[in-house]
């Protein structure tokens, strides 16, 4: 009797332990953006944060997403995916509502896809068909204003062109199994290089202002913790190695945290007009 309570409570705590386990997976991965959605609210200021962050996990995600389909892995972490675009698309949000109402001089409003009434006026007045204003909203195909639209739509509009162009590939190529293989990696190398776009952003600004440390060093802690697990599970070789390549992304933008703290000290009082 006492071995059968001890094995159905050995066996509850196991699972007590798997679901915390899967919990902290899934909100662990989310929770380095709260310091950031709250710093840029409370600001309400969006320029030292890059955008460009948020699409590369809206690309990582996605590949893994689509990587499940052809080669089943654990639930957690298909979960962990679809809750970390979701928080994206939040982060994503919050920037551009931010960034239009700092507009002191409304710019014309770039978009992904144009309206057709819009795309018909516009056609219209070079024709000459139409009189009054040019309109505001345009489709650009300048590369310079990619991921860079002042319409939130825009932003769902690509992912999911993106999303349906890759689901289509996904579900012909699904029995190929090096198609299966390099969507699984590209989506780690992608997630690998998440760091990349915000060393870009503090190299250009030339300082960390308006960039949460608390993020950053949240997704150090976390990256450390994710390669460490992948070389004792001995998982292959390209998971270890682009954990690597995500912590050496983090320690260059806390050492960029320190070479432009001045600059950075500077524009926070600027900020605040002292």
């Amino acid at each position: 009797m006492d071995w059968i309570i001890s094995d159905e409570l050995g066996l509850t705590v196991g699972h007590l332990v798997g679901w915390g386990a899967a919990s902290a997976m899934i909100v662990g991965g989310v929770a380095p953006y709260i310091p950031q959605y709250r710093q840029i609210k409370k600001t309400q200021d969006a320029e030292g944060f890059s955008l460009y962050v948020c699409l590369t996990l809206l690309i990582a995600n996605t590949l893994r997403i689509l990587f499940w389909f052809g080669k089943r892995y654990e639930l957690p972490l298909l979960i962990q995916s679809i809750v970390m675009n979701a928080t994206m698309f939040a982060m994503t949000h919050l920037c551009v509502t931010v960034r239009k109402k700092n507009q002191i001089i409304r710019a014309r409003e770039r978009i992904f896809t144009a309206q057709p009434d819009e795309t018909a006026h516009w056609l219209g007045q070079r024709s000459g068909i139409v009189g009054g204003e040019k309109p505001h909203r345009f489709y650009d195909m300048d590369r310079k204003y990619f991921w860079a639209w002042t319409d939130f739509q825009s932003y769902v509009d690509c992912m999911l062109v993106f999303s349906v162009l890759g689901a289509a590939l996904t579900y012909l190529l699904i029995e190929f199994s090096p198609f299966v293989e390099l969507i699984g990696f590209l989506a780690v190398f992608t997630e690998a290089m998440l760091g990349a776009p915000q060393i870009a952003k503090n190299h250009q600004n030339k300082s960390t202002e308006g960039m949460s440390v608390s993020m950053v060093i949240m997704w150090t802690c976390g990256d450390l913790f994710k390669t460490a697990y992948f070389v004792i599970r001995e998982a292959p070789t390209q998971f270890w190695v682009c954990g690597a390549l995500q912590v050496l992304l983090d320690i260059v933008i806390l050492f960029q945290v320190w070479l432009y703290r001045h600059n950075t000290a500077a524009a926070r009082r600027l900020r605040r007009g002292d």
